[in-house]
C-alpha cells in the first residue's frame, strides 16, 4: 500500500547575485518514510531545507503539507506548521537541565510566580520514555554523550508536535555506538508515523536506513530512487555526474628507504611504548577507536606537544622536535581533524590562507609582494583543481571538499616529505573524497610520506600500504595491506594487549 505524500516539494528556484542556487528542485516526503537527500558539497541541498524551514524564500515554487499549499515566512512559521530540525552542530545550552532544554523559551513564568519545574520534568519525561535511552530530565546537558544530546534535540523538536524532523549529517560526530543508537531512535520515529528527511555523505547510512533517495547536483534535480532498486555505484554515479569507477587508487608496491622511525614514544597517562616507521612514499594508516590516542601520537611526533621519553628519527637522524616550528622546518606536516577551527582562517582569504605556511616565499624584506601570493596561491588552486570565483574569497565562502583542499595546499607549500593527515575526509562528499584519496596517493608516488588518522575503516583499508592499530594509548596490531579487513581491525582496537614494533 502507497504510503500518503506528506511533504511535495515542486519547481523551486532560488537565486543569489551571480549564481543560481537551485533550478526547478522538486521532491516528494511521505509518511513515516526516511528520505535521503543527498548531493556533492554544493549542490543545493542547505539552500533547499533552508526553504522548507522557513529561513530562506524561494523565488518561485510551491511547497505543499498534506495537499495543501503553504508560504513559510520565518523559522516558526515551518515549526508551527509540524517541521522540525535537528542541526549537525548541536545548540544546546550545556549548564541546564534536558527538560529546561526542551522547553526553552516556552516555559510561563513571570516575576511573581515560581515556575513548575516538576510538571516541566514530567512533560519531559513522557516524551524520553518513548526512546528507552535512560536520560532523565533533571539530567544537566554537558554530562549526555554526544549522541544522547542529539537525542534531547530531536525530542526538542518532538515537543513541538513535528510530524515531519530534518536530520543534517547527524553521525558526523558520533562513535560506532553512538550510530547504532541514534538508528535505533529513527526506527522508533519511523514506527510512529514521523517522517524524516536525513542529509549525508556516508553511503553506508543511506543503503541502511533510508527508504529514498532525492539527489542533487549544482543546484538542479537529478532524481528520485527507491533504495532497495538502486546502488550505491548508481548515486554516486548520478551524484557526480561522471563514472567513479573506484573510490580508492591503486596502491603502491614499492619498497623505499625509511622516511621517519619512531622509538617507544612515551607521553605518561595518554599513550605509551609507541614504536613505527614509514617508508618514502608509503601511506600508513592509524586506525582505533575514540579515545585511543592516535590524535595524541602524532601531534607529538610532529613537536605539538612534548613526550616523557622515547626517541624520533627523521631521515636518519635522531631529532627532538621543540615545538611544530622545528618539525615544518624538517618538511613534516600535520592536517589538524578540525579545519575550520585549526586548519583555515575562515574570515582571510584563500590566498592568505594558501600562503600562511610560505610567507618568505611570497615576500621580500619581510614585506608580501602581492603578485607573489596571487600567483602562489593561483597556482596550487589550479593544482588541486579547488572550485573557486578568484583566490580573494574568504575561505568561509567554500565548500568542505574545497576547504580541505586548501588546507592541503597550505601545507603542500612547504615542499613537505611526511604528511600527518587526521580525519582527511570527514564530511566532506563522494566527489571530493576521490579527488583527496588521488591527490594523497600522487603525493605518495612523488616520495612524500603520509599518514592517515581516520575513523572510516573504508578509507583506512581502500587507501593505506600498511596499518597500525591503538587501543587506550598502545598499539595493539599491525596489518599489511593484504591482512587488512574491518574485522581484523575492529578486533584489535578492541584489544587492551600491547604489540610491539610497528615495523
Amino acid at each position: 500500500m502507497e504510503q500518503k505524500t506528506i511533504l511535495s516539494v515542486k519547481g523551486i528556484n532560488k537565486s543569489y547575485p551571480g549564481t543560481k542556487a537551485l533550478t526547478d528542485v522538486h521532491f516528494d516526503l511521505r509518511q513515516g518514510e526516511v528520505h535521503a537527500l543527498i548531493g556533492e558539497n554544493g549542490a543545493g541541498k542547505s539552500t533547499l531545507m533552508n526553504i522548507v524551514g522557513g529561513v530562506i524564500k524561494p523565488d518561485s515554487g510551491q511547497i505543499m503539507l498534506n495537499c495543501k499549499e503553504v508560504k513559510f515566512h520565518s523559522p516558526k512559521d515551518a515549526q508551527d506548521a509540524g517541521i522540525g530540525f535537528v542541526h549537525q552542530e548541536i545548540a544546546l545550552c550545556p549548564h541546564m537541565t534536558v527538560a529546561e532544554n526542551i522547553y526553552m523559551g516556552r516555559i510561563k513564568g513571570n516575576i511573581l510566580s515560581m515556575l513548575d519545574f516538576s510538571e516541566l520534568n514530567r512533560k519531559a519525561g513522557e516524551i524520553l520514555s518513548l526512546f528507552k535511552t535512560g536520560i532523565t530530565p533533571q539530567t544537566i546537558v554537558r554530562k549526555l554523550t554526544v549522541a544522547d544530546q542529539q537525542v534531547v534535540e530531536i525530542v526538542k523538536a518532538l515537543s513541538l508536535d513535528c510530524k515531519i524532523l530534518v536530520l543534517d549529517e547527524p553521525t558526523s560526530s558520533l562513535t560506532e555506538s553512538e550510530t547504532e543508537a541514534l538508528f535505533v531512535t529513527i526506527a522508533n520515529l519511523k514506527a510512529r508515523g514521523i517522517s524524516i528527511l536525513y542529509i549525508s555523505h556516508k553511503m553506508s547510512e543511506i543503503f541502511r536506513i533510508c527508504d529514498s533517495i532525492t539527489i542533487l547536483r549544482d543546484g538542479h534535480f537529478i532524481d528520485s530512487l527507491k533504495v532497495k532498486e538502486i546502488s550505491p555505484e548508481i548515486v554516486i554515479s548520478k551524484m557526480v555526474g561522471r563514472n567513479i569507477t573506484n573510490l580508492y587508487p591503486p596502491k603502491s608496491t614499492k619498497v623505499t628507504e625509511k622516511i621517519i622511525e619512531v622509538r617507544n614514544l612515551t607521553r605518561k597517562g595518554v599513550f605509551n611504548n609507541i614504536s613505527f616507521e614509514i617508508s618514502k612514499g608509503e601511506i600508513l594508516g592509524i586506525a582505533g577507536l575514540v579515545g585511543s590516542k592516535r590524535t595524541e601520537v602524532a601531534r607529538a611526533v610532529c613537536g605539538i606537544d612534548q613526550v616523557d621519553s622515547g626517541e624520533v628519527h627523521f631521515e636518519g637522524e635522531k631529532v627532538h622536535f621543540k615545538s611544530y616550528r622545528d618539525a615544518i622546518k624538517r618538511g613534516i606536516a600535520y592536517l589538524t581533524e578540525d579545519r575550520k577551527i585549526e586548519g583555515l582562517f575562515l574570515n582571510l582569504s584563500i590566498k592568505k590562507n594558501i600562503t600562511a605556511s610560505c610567507l618568505e616565499k611570497v615576500s621580500k624584506f619581510k614585506i608580501i609582494n602581492a603578485g607573489a601570493e596571487k600567483n602562489w596561491a593561483n597556482s596550487f588552486s589550479e593544482k588541486l583543481r579547488i572550485k573557486l570565483y578568484n583566490v580573494n574569497q574568504k575561505a568561509s565562502s567554500l565548500s568542505g571538499g574545497n576547504q580541505q583542499k586548501i588546507v592541503i595546499a597550505k601545507w603542500l607549500s612547504i615542499n613537505p616529505k611526511l604528511i600527518f593527515m587526521d580525519e582527511p575526509t570527514r564530511g566532506i562528499d563522494v566527489g571530493a573524497k576521490s579527488e583527496i584519496h588521488d591527490m594523497l596517493r600522487k603525493l605518495s608516488d612523488e616520495g612524500i610520506g603520509i599518514v592517515i588518522i581516520s575513523s572510516e575503516l573504508p578509507e583506512i583499508i581502500g587507501m593505506c600500504d600498511r596499518v597500525i592499530v591503538m587501543s587506550e594509548g598502545r598499539i595493539t596490531g599491525v596489518l599489511d595491506a593484504k591482512d587488512l579487513s574491518e574485522e581484523h581491525i575492529m578486533t584489535y582496537a578492541a584489544s587492551s594487549q600491547e604489540h610491539g614494533f610497528a615495523g
